[in-house]
C-alpha cells in the first residue's frame, strides 16, 4: 500500500475528529480529590491487609481450604452451565475488544480520543500491577494444591490475585469513570460492581481461585481505577501528540515529500538561546532549516575534496573553475568523444603521465 493511500485513510478517520476540535463541555476529566485519595488509602491498606495474611497462613487461609472442600460446583451442579459464560465477562481478550469497541464508537461521537487512551492506560496498569504479583508471589490455585492447610506461595502458581477478577473491576468500571454526567456514572457504576462480584464470585465456584484471590483482585482493580486520575495528564498530552504527528503527516503530504520517521521529531534541537529543548511535531515541521552556504574559497574547496574523496590527496583547482566530484567509477568514452578539448588540462598532463582517480 502506498503513502498516499495510508494519509487518505488517515484522513478518513480524523475527519470526524477535525469538526470539533475542542472537548465538549459537559466531558468533565475527574480529578483527584480528597474523598478518592481516602478511598485509594483504604483500599490500599485493605490490600495489604489480604497479603500479609497469606503471607502468615491466617485464618483467611484456612477459609480458603474450607470452601474448596465444600465443592459449590457440587452442592449446585445446576449453575455451572450458566456460570461458564458469566465467567466470560472476566476474561482479558473478549472484555478489552467488547469496551473497546464501545468506547471507539464514543470517540467517534465527542471527537475525542481520550476514551481509548484511557482504557489503554487503565488495562497496561492492570497487567503491570496484577502480572508482577502474580509472578512474585507464584501461588498455586485449588486444582493444584498440594499440602492441606498451606497458602501454597512461590511454587510456581500464578493466580494471587485473580486476574479474571482485576480484569472485570477495571474494564467494566471504565465505563463509569467516563462516563459524561453523574446519573450515568452511578447507574454504570452499579452495573460493573455488579459484574466484577459476580465473576470473582464464579471463579470461586468453579475451583480456579481461592477466596483470597478475588479479595485481592478485587482491590486491585478498584486501585487503577481510584489512581486514574493521576494518568490525566499523561492521557492528554498522548492525545495532542496523536494530534500533532497527524498534522505533521498531512503537511508533509501537501508538500510531496515523504514522512519523515516520528522519531526525528522527538530529538532534542539546540535553540537559539543555547539550551536544549525537546520540540512538538508541529513545531518541528514550520522550523526553518538553516540553509547551506556555497563553498566560495580555494581551501574549503580543498577540504571538501579531502572529505569525500576515496583517495584522499590534496589538490589546487585554478581559480575562477567550480570544483566538480567525480564518481569511483570510470566512465567508458565512446569513439570520438563528445567532451570539448580542454588544453589547460592536456597541458597539466604533459609527459608525466600520473594514474587516473575518478575518470
Amino acid at each position: 500500500m502506498r503513502t498516499d493511500q495510508i494519509l487518505t485513510r488517515l484522513e478518513r478517520v480524523f475527519a470526524r475528529l477535525d469538526r470539533e476540535p475542542e472537548r465538549p463541555a459537559h466531558l468533565q476529566t475527574p480529578q483527584m480529590s480528597r474523598h478518592r485519595v481516602v478511598l485509594l488509602g483504604s483500599t490500599l491498606a485493605f490490600y495489604l491487609a489480604i497479603v500479609v495474611a497469606v503471607l502468615t497462613t491466617s485464618w483467611l487461609v484456612r477459609l480458603d481450604w474450607q470452601i474448596m472442600f465444600f465443592r459449590p460446583y457440587e452442592q449446585w451442579p445446576q449453575l455451572h452451565a450458566f456460570l461458564d459464560y458469566l465467567v466470560v465477562l472476566g476474561q482479558r481478550g473478549p472484555t478489552a475488544v467488547m469496551v473497546a469497541a464501545w468506547l471507539g464508537w464514543r470517540s467517534w461521537r465527542q471527537h475525542t480520543l481520550r476514551p481509548l487512551i484511557t482504557l489503554g492506560v487503565a488495562l497496561l496498569l492492570l497487567n503491570i500491577t496484577v502480572g508482577s504479583v502474580k509472578l512474585g508471589l507464584g501461588r498455586l490455585g485449588p486444582h493444584y494444591a498440594t499440602e492441606i492447610g498451606s497458602a501454597e506461595l512461590f511454587a510456581g502458581g500464578d493466580i494471587f490475585p485473580s486476574g479474571h477478577t482485576a480484569n472485570a473491576v477495571v474494564t467494566w468500571g471504565i465505563l463509569a469513570y467516563l462516563a459524561s454526567t453523574g446519573v450515568t456514572r452511578r447507574v454504570l457504576s452499579v452495573v460493573s460492581a455488579v459484574v466484577s462480584l459476580s465473576v470473582g464470585a464464579t471463579t470461586v465456584y468453579l475451583g480456579t481461585h481461592w477466596v483470597s484471590d478475588v479479595l485481592l483482585g478485587w482491590s486491585a482493580g478498584l486501585l487503577i481505577l481510584l489512581a486514574l486520575p493521576w494518568f490525566e495528564p499523561l492521557i492528554a498530552r498522548t492525545e495532542a501528540y496523536v494530534f500533532d504527528v497527524r498534522e505533521l503527516l498531512r503537511r508533509r503530504a501537501e508538500t510531496g515529500r515523504m514522512p519523515a520517521p516520528v522519531v526525528s521529531v522527538l530529538t532534542p534541537l539546540l535553540s537559539a538561546g543555547g539550551k536544549w529543548q525537546l520540540r512538538s511535531p508541529a513545531e518541528a515541521a514550520t522550523a526553518e532549516e538553516p540553509v547551506p552556504q556555497p563553498v566560495t574559497t580555494a581551501a574549503a574547496a580543498a577540504t571538501t575534496v579531502t572529505a569525500h574523496s576515496p583517495t584522499a590527496r590534496p589538490a589546487v583547482h585554478p581559480a575562477g573553475r567550480p570544483h566538480v566530484i567525480r564518481s569511483e567509477r570510470t566512465p567508458v568514452t565512446p569513439n570520438g568523444s563528445r567532451r570539448p578539448a580542454h588544453t589547460e588540462r592536456a597541458a597539466a598532463r604533459g609527459a608525466a603521465a600520473r594514474p587516473v582517480a575518478g575518470g
